[in-house]
């Protein structure tokens, strides 16, 4: 970090930028073809993992405000604190049925990681000073 101005260096702040945008293209993927109604999403969710077909639509209206937000650096933080509940809530879904949750604790630390190298306020919260 550029102590003078307090943004980080390019390198730091391009990677950040790049796993923020990774993060986006997934989240958003997965809300489009929930909102699509995608065929194998759908019984998966609703046959494998036991949500209502009725719901899946709003999930991914959920995802999408929660990646837009996210998507947006003013409210980039608030995104992420989203994220991370409806990431949370995804685990909780696998746990259920004893199926691995490495996917969504994966894509909510590339969340993380993007936001933290691109905003150093959320760098500086890991901080011991």
């Amino acid at each position: 970090m550029n102590d003078a101005t307090n943004t980080p260096k390019p390198a730091i702040r391009y990677a950040g930028i790049g796993l923020s945008a990774l993060a986006t293209v997934m989240v958003s993927g997965s809300a489009a073809m929930k909102l699509a109604g995608n065929p194998k999403l759908v019984d998966m969710l609703s046959q494998h993992l036991g949500f209502p077909t009725s719901v899946i639509p709003t999930l991914g209206a959920l995802e999408l405000l929660c990646i837009l937000l996210y998507a947006v650096p003013f409210t980039a933080p608030l995104g992420a604190v989203l994220l991370t509940g409806y990431f949370g809530g995804a685990i909780t879904a696998h746990v259920r049925v004893e199926e691995p949750f490495v996917a969504p604790v994966v894509i909510a630390t590339i969340a993380w990681a993007g936001l933290a190298l691109r905003n150093p306020k959320i760098l500086g919260l890991f901080s011991r000073d």
